[in-house]
C-alpha cells in the first residue's frame, strides 16, 4: 500500500505528514496535561500560522518548478503591505489599497524576470539583490515604524475572521492551492512552466515561449507574495517592516519538504501544501516541548539540507 501511494508526486510527503500527525496525536494523548497538541488553543495557533506562508510558498513553488528562485519574497510582502498600508493612511479603500498592493507585487516579480533574462544572472544572485533593495524601500516608505491598518467589513472579514478555530485565511489557502493545482497539472500553462523548468533548450525547440513563461512564473511568484502582505496586515492589525523576515527561506524549506525539485521542471502542489503543514506542525511541537525560539532557525537550515538529499536519493531513475 505504502508503494502504491509514494508512486503520487506527493506520495512520500503525505505518508510522512500522516505519521507525524498520528505521533502528534498519540503523545497527546498519552500526555494531555504536558502536550497540548489537541487543545483549542493549539490547533487555532497552528491553524493561524500556516496560510501566510502557504500563500508565499505556493508562488515560489511555480517559479522553482520553472527552474528559477526569488530570494525577495519577504521583502516584497513588506513594501506590498506598505504601500496598501500608506493609502489606507491617506483615506482610500483598503480594496483600492489592495489591488495597488497587488499590482505592486507583480511588478516585482515581471522586473526580477527582467533583470534575469536581459542581464543573463542566475535569479539567486538576482533576487537577492532585490532581497536587500525593497527591504531598503520598505524601511523608507514606514520610516522604519508600524503602520496602523485595521479595516473593517468585508475586508476584515475575509482578513481575520474565523469559524470555530479555522481562520478565513486558512481557508483562501487551501483555495488557492486548488487553484495552482488545477492551473500545473490541467492546463497548458502549467505544462509549459514544467518544460521550461525541466529542460529550456527543448522547451524552445518545440515552440514554447519561454520568455513569456519565465515571466508568467515571476509574476505569479510577486502577487503570492503581496497577497501574504495584504492578508498579514489585516490578521495582525498592523504593518511591520519586519513582517517578512525569514519568509524566502521559510517558503524554499517548505518546496523543498513537499519535494520540489531545486533543479526545477518537477514538483507537485499537493506536495507544497502538506510540505507548508508539516513544517508548521514540527516547528509547533518543538516550542510545545520547551525547545526555545532560537533554534528553530537551526532546524529549517537542517530541514531544507535533509529534505534535498531525500528527495534526491528517492528521484526516480530513467
Amino acid at each position: 500500500m505504502l508503494e502504491s501511494i509514494r508512486r503520487y508526486p506527493a506520495g512520500n510527503v503525505v505518508i510522512v505528514f500522516v505519521m507525524v500527525q498520528l505521533a502528534c496525536i498519540l503523545a497527546s494523548l498519552m500526555f494531555p496535561e504536558s502536550f497540548f497538541y489537541l487543545s483549542d488553543a493549539n490547533i487555532a495557533a497552528l491553524l493561524d500560522s500556516i496560510p501566510i506562508l502557504g500563500i508565499i510558498s505556493l508562488g515560489v513553488a511555480v517559479l522553482m518548478i520553472c527552474g528559477e528562485f526569488d530570494l525577495s519574497v519577504g521583502s516584497t510582502v513588506v513594501v506590498a503591505a506598505l504601500v496598501m498600508g500608506k493609502l489606507y493612511e491617506f483615506g482610500v479603500s483598503p480594496w483600492i489599497g489592495a489591488v495597488a498592493a497587488l499590482f505592486v507585487g507583480g511588478s516585482v516579480g515581471l522586473l526580477n524576470g527582467w533583470l534575469v533574462m536581459t542581464l543573463s544572472l542566475p535569479s539567486f544572485i538576482v533576487t537577492l539583490g532585490g532581497m536587500l533593495f525593497w527591504k531598503g524601500i520598505g524601511l523608507l516608505i514606514s520610516g522604519a515604524r508600524q503602520i496602523k491598518f485595521q479595516p473593517e467589513g468585508v475586508f476584515g472579514a475575509v482578513a481575520y475572521s474565523k469559524v470555530w478555530v479555522i481562520p478565513s485565511t486558512f481557508v483562501l489557502f487551501v483555495g488557492f492551492a486548488a487553484f495552482f493545482h488545477v492551473l500545473l497539472m490541467h492546463r497548458r500553462l502549467g505544462n509549459h512552466i514544467f518544460a521550461v523548468g525541466g529542460n529550456n533548450d527543448a522547451a524552445n525547440a518545440i515552440g514554447i515561449n519561454v520568455r513569456n513563461v519565465r515571466y508568467a512564473a515571476f509574476a505569479i511568484c510577486g502577487v503570492m507574495a503581496a497577497l501574504a502582505g495584504i492578508l498579514s496586515s489585516g490578521r495582525l492589525g498592523s504593518i511591520s517592516p519586519t513582517i517578512g523576515s525569514n519568509y524566502e527561506l521559510d517558503a524554499i524549506a517548505a518546496c523543498v519538504v513537499g519535494g520540489i525539485a531545486l533543479t526545477g521542471g518537477r514538483g507537485s502542489v499537493v506536495a507544497v501544501f502538506f510540505g507548508v503543514i508539516l513544517l508548521n506542525i514540527i516547528r509547533d511541537v518543538l516550542l510545545l516541548v520547551g525547545v526555545r525560539g532560537l533554534y528553530l532557525s537551526i532546524f529549517v537550515g537542517a530541514l531544507i539540507v535533509v529534505a534535498a538529499a531525500l528527495n534526491q536519493a528517492f528521484r526516480p531513475k530513467h
